[in-house]
């Protein structure tokens, strides 16, 4: 009884999730080439405030979420008014498709027209990357009123036309076609879709598995899934395809983990994990205040030497390019227990941060951040980590190589392996570079064939030269790699990075400027996502503010330094912010659920009785 209190006590309760919310994580200084809202950017391209309106609500079919936005009416020099808004909220929320190019630009599409944006176009708020679509909202028929924080978008309702549906390899496809383009919101798992349908077409979509109503403000529809389905949008005439993966489409209902809903029940949590509470895993959900500032504090705690699960990264299969959710990540590897990790670029979706698998970097370190290693047991270790690589030859030819495997875009030489993906393709304009095989040099590549994209064959290695740095080998020479972590952490088989760290030794170690953040970033208030350790047990941990923007960086600290932890590394946060257990996720950032690139998830062990559900 006292395992099942202490999840209940962990379960959402919606008065205290109402938090604002945060900014996605900081991006680190923009491309040579390629100039993108950055927290380091201090110079955006922001309207005076005399002239713009900015908020933290947004309101999509009398459905409120907090998510920044901006706002500049027509005026001297401008034309029409524009409104820029999340690229999460426009691809999370109203059902966006974003494409990034090497040089910065950004084409966006909905139900078939298409946005072209230069990368000068971007804007940053509160550290969110967020893309002018004013124009393309209104020229869809859409009003946008501003009303002091609040923006209220709205659409007229469009007739559904005809429900389709069809097997794709082991899941399915379902095509709504709309008399034209229709605004969308969506949650966890439902979708509120502004149509307006007939009993036939409702009783069409039942018989497929949803649970369809018409309300005044649209066709609410509840997906036949746990996992949400990926949702694409199509012109010429205008559809909304709802794709469900395999296993993601038989009828099964659960409760709505979203903060506004009234949570899990025991029912929907994975008995196994249920078996471990009070059993090697504490779960403890409180409030406390930091600075005058009352905080929501959920915690999992553990010994890893003492219960039969094993930390690992969660990422996806396909290579490091793509997000997915973190109940997706954590549901691809069995996680009973998941966080988001580290940083990364929303726009290009690709990691901006130290990942590490079994012993292979499927992502390197980048500006000297916040990092934790550890090993198959035992508490891990935290502190600073880089990455020091050198390509040389025979003749005394010795070049530095900056970044591995990273979507972070800098002059210099990168280098790409098989872990990346299956193919290479330029992240900026101009890039050469030498594919090697066993160390010698096999093919030698313009800018033509890097846009192109290079396959990333298992065995081969892939250098990236950026800006005007140059390659000064041909084919048939032999080089040597050498590589070494600056810190014993980064020989750890696992490594995941964040930044900045918090807390190491029991000392408050907070210096976000010599990790690459901005003073923005390091004073705003966000909800974080944490791995931390006592000493004795490593410590899951997310901080959302009750009533208020979240905790600063150095509150943060602090509220960890009362609860007993002696080191802390802060990860990625903001919408980001998750918490899965047992396959329900019970912390949402921005109080919906947002794609990440990457997670920490506490995994069954082979061996033991908790692989087999």
């Amino acid at each position: 009884m006292a395992a099942l209190l202490s999840l209940l006590r962990l379960l959402p309760m919606a008065p205290l999730l109402a938090a604002l919310p945060s900014p996605p994580p900081p991006l680190p200084p923009a491309p040579f080439n390629a100039p993108q809202p950055s927290p380091s950017q201090e110079g955006t391209r922001t309207p005076r405030l005399g002239t713009s309106l900015q908020g933290g609500l947004i309101e999509i079919h009398n459905q409120r979420q907090t998510a920044r936005w901006l706002w500049s009416p027509a005026g001297p020099g401008q034309a029409q008014a524009e409104l820029w808004l999340p690229l999460e909220v426009l691809q999370g929320q109203l059902g966006m498709t974003s494409q990034a190019r090497p040089d910065g630009s950004v084409k966006l599409e909905w139900f078939g027209t298409s946005l072209e944006l230069p990368a000068t176009s971007l804007r940053s708020l509160e550290d969110e990357v967020a893309l002018p679509v004013g124009r393309l909202l209104q020229a869809a028929g859409a009003r946008l009123t501003p009303q002091g924080s609040l923006l209220r978008i709205e659409m007229a309702p469009v007739p559904l036309l005809a429900v389709r549906s069809r097997e794709l390899g082991s899941g399915r496809r379902v095509v709504l076609d709309l008399g034209a383009a229709a605004l969308l919101y969506r949650n966890e798992r439902q979708l509120i879709l502004g149509v307006s349908s007939s009993a036939d077409q409702r009783l069409s979509l039942a018989a497929l598995g949803f649970k369809a109503q018409q309300a005044p403000d649209g066709l609410r529809l509840t997906a036949p899934s746990d996992t949400p389905p990926h949702l694409l949008t199509l012109g010429g005439p205008a559809r909304l395809v709802l794709d469900f993966g395999e296993g993601g489409f038989a009828p099964n209902p659960s409760a709505d983990a979203s903060p506004g809903g009234s949570g899990p029940t025991l029912s929907t949590v994975d008995p196994r994990l249920q078996a471990l509470i009070g059993r090697g895993i504490e779960l403890e959900r409180s409030v406390s205040q930091v600075d005058g500032v009352s905080l929501l504090i959920n915690s999992v705690r553990f010994d890893p030497r003492l219960i039969p699960l094993d930390l690992r990264p969660l990422t996806r299969a396909d290579g490091m390019e793509g997000l997915s959710t973190l109940s997706q990540l954590a549901q691809g590897e069995q996680a009973l227990i998941a966080i988001n990790g580290g940083y990364f670029n929303r726009i290009k979706r690709l990691p901006l941060g130290a990942l590490r698998d079994g012993g292979t970097w499927l992502s390197g370190p980048i500006l000297n951040r916040g990092a934790v290693g550890w090993g198959a047991s035992g508490l891990p270790q935290f502190g600073r980590l880089a990455l020091r690589e050198w390509i040389s030859d025979g003749q005394g030819q010795r070049l530095p190589v900056l970044h591995l495997n990273s979507g972070y875009v800098q002059r210099g030489l990168s280098r790409y392996t098989s872990s990346w993906g299956r193919t290479y393709r330029a992240l900026s304009d101009g890039e050469s570079g030498l594919l090697l095989q066993d160390n010698r040099v096999i093919q030698q590549l313009g800018s033509e064939a890097m846009a192109a994209g290079i396959p990333l064959d298992p065995g081969t290695m892939l250098l990236v030269a950026r800006g005007d740095s140059q390659l000064p080998w041909g084919p048939g020479s032999l080089l040597n790699l050498s590589s070494q972590p600056s810190n014993p952490l980064g020989l750890q088989p696992f490594v995941i990075g964040g930044g900045p760290l918090l807390l190491l030794d029991g000392q408050l170690v907070l210096n976000g400027a010599s990790e690459g953040f901005s003073p923005g970033f390091l004073s705003q208030g966000a909800p974080r996502t944490v791995i931390g350790s006592d000493g004795h047990k490593l410590w899951l941990v997310t901080i959302q503010g009750v009533g208020n923007l979240g905790p600063t960086l150095l509150q943060t600290a602090e509220a960890l330094q009362r609860l007993g932890l002696r080191d802390a590394l802060n990860l990625d946060g903001g919408s980001s912010t998750s918490l899965v257990l047992g396959g329900v996720q019970t912390v949402k950032g921005r109080g919906v659920v947002a794609s990440v690139h990457n997670g920490l998830g506490l995994i069954p062990r082979a061996d033991s009785p908790l692989a087999s559900p």
